[in-house]
């Protein structure tokens, strides 16, 4: 690999339901850009409410049967707690992280004036409403939320920015200070009864396991603002990024894992191969 930079990927599948032609998509793209052996696998399962043990055996199932192999062992989130909490305190001990009691409720109602209500990547921007609360203050059910405002005032940027390989190549891409705030805003780091969230740990993750290139989907490109920006803070390598063009349905929508019948698993006891799925999905 002389003269280059390896390229190590990762296909991180949540075990909340079954695999369908997108996940098919998504895996194999990355698989395809890897270097030989530096396609890994991760099981993002903080969400214990929604993962079942039956779900993670089944995305082993598809993605042998796709004709995908990683390298071992396979990195689960759940056994990731302590990082993200020592993540978690860097930042508060930087002053950027504050205890949010607010519900969705809560939130709804100080978005109802006319000029409010912006959604962005991580949902409805955050009115700041426990914006200055103390950390000494934070109780069991509290979230944990970025002060996005502080955090550019501590890199002294402003701006947030990373590269992509897939939308405009060579293109430094660039999201000003105040356009984050307004259309980002406190994001949060820590969801209650998880003790993380999928920005923080896809961040923490990505460096743990040597990650140089992160391939997802297109539906995800602003989201990689949030971790340009925690990347920054956290003093963490920035890899290169390739969002992809998503797999939809007749009506242009993109798949869910509501959409049973377009389940790799279903496909499989129908008597599918790997070749057609990549047919299908147009590989």
């Amino acid at each position: 690999m002389a003269g280059r930079a390896i390229r190590r990927t990762r296909f991180a599948p949540s075990p909340t339901g079954p695999l369908h032609l997108g996940h098919a998509f998504a895996a194999l793209t990355a698989a395809r850009l890897a270097d030989p052996g530096q396609f890994l696998l991760r099981i993002e399962d903080i969400d214990r409410s929604r993962c079942r043990v039956e779900w993670e055996r089944t995305i082993y199932e598809d993605l042998h049967w796709l004709g995908l192999e990683w390298t071992e062992p396979v990195m689960r989130q759940s056994d990731r707690m302590p990082a993200y909490q020592t993540a978690l305190d860097r930042l508060a001990d930087m002053g950027l992280t504050y205890p949010c009691r607010c519900r969705r409720a809560d939130i709804a109602a100080a978005l109802s004036a006319p000029q409010e209500g912006v959604i962005g990547p991580d949902g409805p921007v955050y009115p700041g409403t426990c914006r200055g609360r103390p950390m000494s203050e934070t109780k069991s059910d509290d979230a944990i939320r970025l002060d996005a405002a502080r955090a550019f005032d501590l890199l002294g940027f402003d701006s947030i920015g990373f590269r992509d390989e897939a939308v405009m190549p060579g293109h430094l891409h660039r999201l000003s200070a105040t356009d984050f705030l307004s259309g980002i805003g406190d994001v949060v780091l820590a969801r209650r009864g998880m003790g993380t969230s999928y920005h923080l740990s896809v961040v923490i993750d990505d460096q743990a396991q040597g990650v140089t290139l992160v391939t997802r989907g297109k539906d995800l490109f602003d989201s990689t603002w949030i971790h340009a920006m925690l990347q920054a803070l956290l003093e963490l390598p920035q890899p290169m990024y390739h969002h992809h063009r998503l797999i939809r349905d007749a009506e242009g929508r993109r798949l869910a894992k509501r959409d049973d019948a377009r389940a790799l698993r279903l496909y499989r006891a129908e008597g599918c191969t790997p070749a057609d799925i990549r047919q299908m999905i147009g590989l």
